[in-house]
């Protein structure tokens, strides 16, 4: 129902107070009222405080009289929005063939990819290794006998492939590495959500007074009301793609992702060559310890036939207390082994992501040289190696930051609709006539902003050249271990060779001066020096086993284990299933 009423303000302003429902049957009476004000010269303006209901035609005519400066007080926001709507439709056809004309060119433009294009920069490989295989080695040809998979099985130690199993299930530092590849992987989501509009809601309902000295440009309402508004509005925002700033933000954040599935792969290998040296090593202190406790046998022995000829007048007591000394001396080299093989044992522990007290690890002395390593081609390294990977993918990542520096210098286009329902009234809250909408493009430029912009893409073009720099580096380094280990291991099998020879020479001598001794010909000293020459020797012999198989284990390291490129998961496989065919990519 429709009401109004006329009244002036001590300003002499004509009011009309309208009220309920107001539709184009309502328009004359209102146009009459209006003429007649401003024929007596009069301001007119028009409360629209008790409106509540609007038709479009209503709109319409409030948008014209504001344009013609007839004043609304009073007036709902949802009002507000409804008449500002309907004087923009002025454009009529015009502006509905302008809003349809950007959004397709912002479906359109999304082929545009602003930056560089990425390729793999070139690094140093040399044709061959500089340090020839071992003896008996060979040069493996491309896919003949490449390490893969479980490269420890290679040892033939079934204590060591049990302990290896456990680095990637139990070790912490790995499952650090793989909860950082996780969030490396939610990371793309998030940077893929950009290709998708917001839609979000924030339904209210406000009760509000105004009060009675409610002055609005001179004019006085003594009367006082109390409005209630119910609004149910939706927004709708997208910013298009349309220079690939969001498509490189998945690329970027997806390469980053695969840098960091190769930390993931290159800490697995990292644990499980340390836990192989640590095993190595700990059994060498077995080897090291045989080697005493024999010692220690045989110097007993020699310490009571020592006493024996003492007790006979054949020695002197010099020689029961040299051989004493060098039996005890011999005993705390033994003990203070035990030390070292416990920490060891504990670091195994850790490394396999058990506490000490759950490892232990049986005495078992090294028998065997070093098994063959395949070698590869020095080209082959480039794809072999976990970290050269990750440096790689890096560099990929920074390309991609260089083209998200370059967008700033181009605007953006956003698309943005608002709509929903909003009443003065709740039973009509959800009618049709309580309906509002609007929608339209936006574009931002930013004109000047003093070289900031030209400032942030030298500094990606920069931190690029890093990236660069440090892949390069890391090949260099990768080729440098592979050539450092097999040098290790040639010179130390010669060495060993020459160890060996060393030992028989001075068990002979050893075999000699102890005759001599029983048969009164050289006194205990020539025997002690004998024994210890001997033992210093076959205890370098055993140093010398250990270190080979450490080099071993180095070298497989430096190799890459039994991993290659082709395992990185792909953009597709970071995605979580059912986004996949969505995914972005542009750094390959």
């Amino acid at each position: 129902m429709f009401r109004m009423t006329e009244f002036s303000s001590p300003a002499g302003c004509m009011i009309l107070a309208l009220e309920g429902s107001v539709g184009a049957a309502s328009l004359p009476e209102i146009t009459r009222h209006i003429k007649s004000g401003k024929q007596n010269r009069k301001q007119v303006a028009l409360d629209l405080g008790e409106v509540t209901l609007l038709d479009k035609a209503a709109a319409r005519f409030f948008a014209g009289q504001r344009k013609l400066g007839v004043e609304l007080m009073n007036c709902p926001a949802y009002l507000q929005r409804w008449i500002s709507r309907e004087a923009g439709h002025s454009f009529g056809p015009v502006h509905n063939f302008f809003l349809l004309a950007l959004a397709g060119l912002a479906l359109l433009s999304s082929a545009c990819m602003i930056g560089p294009k990425y390729q793999r920069p070139s690094a140093p490989a040399p044709a061959t290794y500089k340090e020839p295989p071992p003896p008996g080695w060979k040069e493996a040809q491309p896919n003949d006998g490449a390490i893969r998979g479980k490269w420890w099985e290679i040892y033939n130690e079934p204590a060591l492939n049990a302990l290896e199993e456990q680095v990637s299930i139990s070790n912490q530092n790995v499952l650090a590495a793989e909860a950082k590849f996780r969030q490396a992987k939610t990371l793309v989501r998030i940077a893929r959500a950009g290709l998708f509009p917001t839609v979000t809601t924030s339904p209210s309902i406000v009760t509000s007074q105004s009060p009675a000295n409610f002055a609005n440009t001179g004019q006085v309402s003594t009367t006082t009301r109390v409005r209630e508004l119910y609004a149910l509005p939706f927004n709708f925002s997208y910013q298009a793609d349309v220079w690939g700033n969001v498509r490189r933000s998945i690329a970027a954040n997806s390469v980053t992702a695969q840098a960091s599935a190769a930390d993931l792969e290159n800490a697995r290998l990292l644990y499980q060559s340390e836990l192989a040296q640590d095993y190595f090593e700990l059994h060498g202190l077995d080897g090291e310890a045989q080697l005493l406790d024999t010692a220690v046998k045989s110097y007993d022995e020699f310490l009571t036939l020592t006493k024996n000829r003492y007790d006979s007048g054949v020695a002197s007591m010099g020689d029961v207390a040299q051989a004493e000394t060098q039996l005890e001396t011999t005993r705390a080299q033994l003990v203070d082994l035990a030390v070292q093989r416990a920490q060891l044992e504990h670091a195994i522990a850790i490394l396999a992501g058990q506490p000490p007290s759950a490892v232990s690890v049986a005495l078992a002395p090294i028998k065997s040289p070093p098994p063959p390593v395949p070698i590869g081609l020095p080209s082959a390294l480039l794809e072999r190696r976990p970290d050269i990977a990750s440096s790689e993918r890096l560099v990929a990542a920074a390309n991609e930051q260089i083209g998200i520096a370059q967008v700033a210098f181009y605007p953006s286009l956003t698309l943005s609709a608002t709509g929903g329902f909003e009443s003065s009234s709740f039973v009509h809250w959800f009618e049709w006539p309580s309906r509002f909408w609007s929608v339209g493009p936006q574009l931002a430029q930013t004109l000047f902003e003093g070289g900031r912009r030209r400032a942030l893409v030298d500094e990606m073009e920069a931190a690029y050249d890093v990236t660069v720099a440090n892949y390069r580096q890391t090949v260099l380094t990768a080729f440098q271990q592979v050539e450092d280990n097999l040098s290790a291991l040639r010179i130390l099998a010669q060495e060993a060779d020459v160890q060996d020879r060393a030992v028989r020479a001075a068990e002979e001598s050893l075999t000699i001066a102890t005759a001599q001794y029983r048969g009164g010909v050289v006194s205990y000293l020539q025997v002690i020096t004998s024994q210890a020459i001997a033992l210093q020797d076959e205890r370098a012999a055993i140093a010398l086993l250990t270190r080979r198989m450490s080099a071993s284990v180095l070298l497989i390291q430096a190799l890459g284990g039994g991993w290659d490129a082709s395992q990185l998961p792909s953009a597709n496989d970071i995605l979580p299933p059912g986004k996949k065919k969505a995914a972005a990519g542009h750094s390959d």
